[in-house]
């Protein structure tokens, strides 16, 4: 979470920033726009995590943002904030253009199609849940805001996402509020390091009474055992989707 402060600070930088078709880490990546350190780990702002769906029945989960996202998400929000529009529909502009993006929405999208999720909730095409409106889908990280390491994306490895003071203090701070306030939906967690936080937070009762999608891959075209693991784990994860059609 920001400060009230915080934000007044960082809507300005935002405000400063010139429109651009594409931005550079330098210029996203600035001390201006810097929340925490721990070392070499760096937590940078962006805005499209600002925005929660609270009717949201699905939950796409991943560990934190990555710069693909935080430079779509920056350039929806400053055209947004330079039409005079409010903070609050820049963070949802941010959201609905940075939410999953890039070529690993392609690779979801199939995915959650395979094992039945649009019938789950009654839409025709999964391609519906990522369009402009829609109120079915909530993306989001275990760390809202995105993670740098060495100004590299951070892949929850190294340092470990569990066993690191700095990063797991970071999940509680930020997700655990969150999942508070949607209605118990179903969670898809992206990958093991997001599974294995899950099913710590579960282990201790702090966030009882989910409905978790396990064994679901990381849909990035970089996962090359993505489909091995999708189909290893299908009828699971079918059963899972079943039960919660069921009367």
């Amino acid at each position: 979470m920001i400060s009230s402060t915080q934000k007044k600070h960082i809507i300005a930088v935002m405000k400063a920033l010139p429109s651009r078709s594409r931005y550079l880490k330098t210029e996203l990546l600035k001390d201006e726009l810097k929340l925490k350190q721990d070392g070499a780990v760096e937590i940078y702002y962006s805005p499209h995590n600002e925005y929660i769906n609270s009717s949201a029945k699905i939950v796409l989960l991943g560990i934190t943002p990555g710069w693909q996202q935080v430079e779509i998400a920056f350039r929806a929000a400053v055209q947004c904030l330079q039409e005079q529009k409010s903070y609050g529909e820049a963070c949802r502009e941010a959201k609905f253009a940075a939410g999953m993006a890039g070529p690993m929405r392609a690779n979801l999208m199939q995915m959650l199609q395979e094992i039945g999720i649009h019938d789950y909730l009654g839409i025709t095409s999964i391609q519906h849940l990522f369009e402009p409106g829609c109120t079915l889908l909530h993306t989001t990280s275990l760390i809202r805001f995105p993670v740098f390491v060495a100004k590299q994306n951070y892949n929850g490895h190294r340092p470990s996402l569990t066993r690191n003071p700095f990063l797991f203090g970071e999940v509680l701070e930020s997700f655990l509020p969150e999942i508070g306030r949607l209605n118990r939906p179903l969670i898809i967690p992206l990958g093991k390091s997001v599974e294995e936080m899950l099913r710590l937070l579960i282990d201790r009762q702090l966030i009882p009474g989910q409905t978790v999608l396990w064994g679901f891959p990381h849909p990035s075209g970089a996962n090359g055992h993505r489909l091995q693991q999708f189909y290893a784990n299908k009828a699971a994860m079918e059963r899972v989707v079943d039960s919660l059609m069921q009367p």
